[in-house]
């Protein structure tokens, strides 16, 4: 546990190994025996046809839930279950006690449809800035960390973002058409022009990851929900990416935020989709599936 005197990178110095092992064993206690195995008694829908939630969803975090609050005493925990049973909780990140952000299953579509690209997303959070990150994404072996100020890792080893290749369209993950007002609809038909390959996303967290592995180029994304981003956009600033909002700022976990939004493997990727988010969109361009 955390000692009085004790600063967050102090104690992440000690114990971030040790919420690496709480997120394996939620994994492997909560998530993993469901893969392939749920029955239909096992998926309810939240808001709509594509927000769903699982046993593996619940039942991971409120081991995580429990785990974290002890590992941190007088931590809170912020997750993404827990928020839609009581929307109030959301608030605790706009205060000054630690937070744990906590998504169980990010990608829960794809956990249901048994596809291995889902994965678990830890946060840890001060004064609304991400200390510390971890992405595990168990069917694939695959854990990132990040750690502010002191990188980012996957599996041990360094992860370094990059810059796209000059002359090769940019690869950039959107969010889905569901998920977006009018307004966001018509700033992401933006991207739609030459120079950039745009396509809908899939697991946020693993988004993110690809970006810092230099696989995937930028997202832009239209919502704000801070279990969907916080371990990623650390995840990506401590690769050597950025993100910034429409207003060209960085993105706030603490909400606020100009959408859609951009993280990116660089400084100059950043700056061009969000142009391309800005500009005015004339009226008979059309993406695919928006009308």
């Amino acid at each position: 546990m955390i000692e009085t005197h004790e600063t967050i990178d102090e104690f992440l110095a000690r114990h971030s190994s040790d919420v690496e092992e709480l997120i394996r064993k939620a994994a492997a206690k909560e998530i993993l025996p469901r893969w392939r195995r749920l029955g239909e008694h096992d998926v309810d829908l939240k808001s709509g046809p594509h927000d769903l939630v699982t046993d593996a969803d619940r039942d991971a975090e409120l081991y995580l839930t429990g785990e974290l609050a002890t590992l941190l005493p007088g931590s809170v925990v912020v997750g993404e279950e827990a928020v839609h049973a009581n929307p109030a909780s959301y608030e605790a990140i706009q205060g000054d006690t630690p937070v744990w952000i906590v998504d169980p299953v990010d990608g829960t579509r794809q956990f249901v449809r048994g596809e291995t690209g889902f994965c678990t997303l830890v946060a840890l959070a001060v004064h609304g800035v991400v200390h510390a990150s971890w992405t595990y994404a168990p069917v694939r072996e695959q854990f990132a960390t990040a750690v502010r100020g002191r990188g980012a890792l996957l599996d041990g080893e360094p992860l370094r973002a990059g810059s796209p290749e000059p002359g090769r369209d940019l690869r950039v993950a959107t969010s889905h058409p569901d998920y977006t007002t009018d307004e966001q609809k018509r700033a992401l038909l933006g991207l739609w022009t030459e120079g950039v390959a745009p396509r809908s996303c899939g697991s946020a967290g693993l988004e993110y990851l690809a970006i810092a592995r230099g696989e995937s180029d930028a997202t832009a994304f239209s919502w704000e929900a801070a279990w969907d981003h916080a371990a990623g956009l650390l995840l990506v600033e401590e690769a050597g990416g950025t993100h910034l909002t429409r207003a060209g700022l960085p993105f706030g976990i603490r909400g606020g935020n100009t959408l859609p939004f951009t993280a990116a493997r660089d400084e100059a990727t950043a700056r061009r989709v969000v142009e391309l988010l800005s500009r005015d969109a004339p009226g008979e361009r059309e993406r695919p599936g928006i009308s």
